[in-house]
């Protein structure tokens, strides 16, 4: 069973895109930062991702889950995969490095339907379901939302200013993004099966680079 330490993100790059350090999050990983210059990353199928921060203290982090709930008897519930975990690791780890409860905030992302003939699952529509429920119930404000549909995604999560870009990856483009993600949703579904056996967008564009879109407006969840 992974511990705390084991799923916070490792991989390092710099991305070229926004010319500034990246740290990748992979399904079941977190990542926190406080007062770095970071970008946190990651792309989504059926997954959600939570990007949290105080944007008094600057300190912010991101999870990554495949699955909202496990079978509470079971010690494997306590591991990064369930949402359950993932949230309460993430609050946590905000806590731990200086953020203060009363100002967290959130923007969730993901939850999408990527495999068709998979849908009857209806795992992204559970994740995303669960994540704006654990939200309203710890009394965080959801200030931005870009959840379920068909789409897989790509998401850039720059905690110390808050701000979010993603893109959306149709089928027949970024395929190696796109494999991840189906790849991620098949192993969200697999553990599923064992376990039971719009805002207002500001449009980012690069050159040479794939458009981005820019969460701003809150969305009406309540706190």
């Amino acid at each position: 069973m992974p511990s705390r330490l084991d799923a916070r993100a490792t991989r390092h790059y710099f991305d070229s895109a926004f010319h500034c350090p990246a740290v990748k999050v992979l399904p079941n990983e977190y990542y926190v930062a406080a007062g770095e210059d970071i970008m946190i990353s990651t792309v989504l199928g059926s997954c959600v991702a939570a990007c949290i921060r105080d944007p008094r203290a600057g300190v912010g982090g991101m999870n990554h889950f495949m699955l909202p709930e496990g079978d509470g008897d079971s010690p494997s519930s306590a591991t990064m995969r369930y949402g359950a975990f993932a949230m309460e690791v993430l609050i946590n780890e905000l806590l731990k490095a200086g953020a203060a409860r009363e100002r967290l905030e959130a923007k969730v992302f993901g939850g999408g339907a990527v495999l068709s003939a998979m849908q009857q699952m209806n795992i992204g529509e559970r994740n995303a379901r669960f994540v704006l429920n654990y939200l309203n119930t710890e009394g965080i404000p959801v200030l931005a939302q870009d959840l379920g549909d068909v789409h897989a995604r790509r998401i850039g999560y720059f905690p110390r200013d808050g701000r979010v870009m993603v893109r959306r990856l149709a089928p027949h483009h970024h395929k190696a993004e796109v494999l991840i993600a189906q790849r991620e949703q098949v192993a969200a579904q697999t553990a599923s099966a064992k376990a039971h056996t719009p805002p207002q967008i500001e449009r980012f564009s690069a050159p040479a680079r794939p458009r981005f879109e820019r969460f701003t407006r809150p969305s009406t969840a309540t706190s």
